[in-house]
């Protein structure tokens, strides 16, 4: 890319090399590799980690998924971050951060700052970042996130200057540290349109705790600790890390099992996680949950959807109360998750300040359970006639090996009934992802991991007018209100505030959560560090991790 920010003010280096070998990945991590050119203070014998996530794509503006972020985090660095056991953010290559106005939030960088190619990484880099966010704002990136970003300056190289449009945003500091924050070289990614993951490898534009030498999406990634990282993660312990991805759980499982994989983190099925509790070769490590499943509505296409022929705003809500009082929430934790996952009645995970428990009493039996007299009455008093001819969608491949189970299921609660008739379709991610915010599903899958440990990352992308699920959702009220909570200092009266929005989205229902889960990861006995990375702030960092 040709420089841009300050006029060209950096003079291009050669870009380091990329190794051109193909990834070698061997049982137990291969003893005998010494770490290549890793700078890491950590040790030099690889481990494999295993997953079934799927990568969209590592540049940051396009991507707003689990399996993407888990790259972004080991080699992109972020302006504020998360220490090891702490949800709490604290500058990561930032020397200081803070509010110098009530709508103005100064960071100054540390000086001396590189990319893993050599180039500089000055404040133009940090303006540059967050500007292409907002002029890409791709329907599966992360821009949502930026709703009260106004502009950002660079006065100088080291001084980074955000200008918000409501003052006082209590979550902007944690926003930094979410998806929509990696920071990305300009001399590499393109400042209008999406950057192809072969060019950010090629142009070794990483300067997290790692750096890419080989990348197979969705297949084979091996990383190498990054000896100019200066941020607030320090040296990786484990120098070089090879991450495998399966189609299938069971043959993760299986690698875990015979030690070909060394730590596996999401996701293997809940049959199987129980198995391995009773495997003395393996350790289950479990962290705190905040991942919920939920099901999206598309208000355009649903049944009686704004654009469907039989359109009608009080049927199409009746059809979503409905399925509301039909899912038997305990019935899938216990069927299908073994308890890995437990029933969710709230819009913010259960154990964050503000969740609620709004969807309890409004639907099914008003104790948590389904209530198929309650779901006739509201189609009957709406005039909906029934069966109700109902499409849903799910991913076969992201949500991990037991969502065919999940959404056979709910098809069953739903149709034994006999007030649904269900359309039950699956699509790989990579179609599904895209699909999804054209309007294609009228009812679909979505899980959501948090980008950060406060309730507004369970609303905002969600509720806002202009949102990450595209599904046609507008409250003015929930609106307005989502926007003044992001403002108010006072915790009770933003507690407060965060509880009548979850009472005014439980009455639209916009989305219905039903599920929320933990952290599991599963390790090779000696294999240590994944305790301390399963925390509160849901990001599972590779540097942690080292073989004893």
């Amino acid at each position: 890319m040709t420089p841009l920010g300050s006029g060209g003010r950096r003079v291009r280096v050669a870009t380091a090399g990329i190794a051109a070998t193909a990834l070698a990945l061997t049982a137990c991590g291969g003893g005998d590799d010494d770490g290549g050119s890793g700078g890491g203070s950590g040790s030099g014998d690889a481990l494999i980690i295993g997953t079934t996530d799927k990568i969209t794509t590592i540049d940051p503006a396009g991507s707003y998924d689990n399996g993407s972020f888990a790259v972004m985090n080991q080699v992109f660095p972020f302006l504020l971050n998360t220490p090891l056991g702490s949800p709490e953010v604290e500058p990561d290559i930032a020397e200081s951060a803070e509010f110098t106005s009530p709508t103005q939030y100064t960071v100054t960088l540390k000086s001396g700052l590189t990319f893993a190619n050599g180039h500089e990484l000055t404040s133009s880099d940090v303006k540059f970042s967050f500007d292409r966010q907002v002029a890409i704002a791709d329907e599966n990136g992360p821009s949502s996130l930026l709703a009260n970003l106004d502009s950002v300056e660079a006065p100088d190289d080291t001084t980074v200057v955000f200008n918000l449009v409501n003052p006082d945003d209590q979550t902007f500091p944690q926003v930094l540290s979410s998806p929509v924050g990696p920071i990305v070289d300009e001399e590499v990614f393109s400042a209008d349109e999406l950057t192809p993951d072969d060019e950010i490898v090629e142009g070794n534009a990483f300067a997290g705790p790692y750096v890419i030498t080989s990348y197979e999406i969705n297949d084979l990634i091996a990383y190498e600790a990054n000896p100019d990282y200066q941020g607030l993660l320090g040296a990786p312990k484990t120098d070089t890390i090879n991450v495998r991805y399966y189609a299938e759980s069971s043959n993760l499982k299986l690698d875990v099992e015979e030690g070909a994989v060394d730590v596996a983190y999401r996701s293997l099925s809940a049959t199987d996680v129980e198995d391995l509790r009773g495997n003395d070769d393996v350790e289950v490590v479990d962290g705190p949950g905040g991942e919920i499943r939920y099901i999206v509505f598309n208000f355009n296409t649903q049944p009686y959807g704004a654009t469907t022929a039989e359109a009608d705003p009080a049927k199409a809500l009746a059809v979503r109360q409905a399925m509301a009082d039909l899912i038997d929430r305990q019935e899938i934790a216990d069927q299908v998750y073994k308890g890995t996952y437990s029933p969710l009645y709230s819009y913010v995970a259960d154990g964050l300040t503000g969740a609620t428990q709004s969807l309890e009493g409004l639907y099914g039996d008003g104790q948590g359970g389904p209530d198929a007299d309650r779901a006739a009455e509201r189609l009957q008093a709406a005039g909906v006639q029934t069966p109700v001819q109902l499409s849903l969608q799910y991913s076969n491949d992201h949500y991990g090996p037991s969502s065919g189970d999940e959404y056979a299921l709910i098809k069953d609660q739903l149709e034994s009934t006999g007030l649904f008739t269900v359309d039950l379709q699956t699509t790989e991610w990579t179609q599904y992802s895209e699909q999804r915010t054209e309007d294609v599903y009228p009812a679909y899958q979505l899980g959501w991991f948090p980008d950060y440990s406060d309730a507004d990352n369970y609303l905002t992308p969600f509720f806002l007018t202009e949102n990450f699920l595209g599904n046609h959702y507008e409250n003015q009220q929930v609106n307005d209100l989502i926007l003044q909570q992001l403002a108010t200092p006072d915790e009770a009266a933003r507690t407060a505030l965060i509880e009548q929005i979850q009472d005014l989205v439980a009455a639209d229902l916009s989305t219905l959560p039903y599920l929320q889960g933990a952290q599991i990861a599963v390790v090779r006995t000696g294999v240590s560090g994944a305790g301390d990375t399963l925390d509160a702030s849901f990001k599972f960092r590779y540097g942690a991790l080292e073989r004893a």
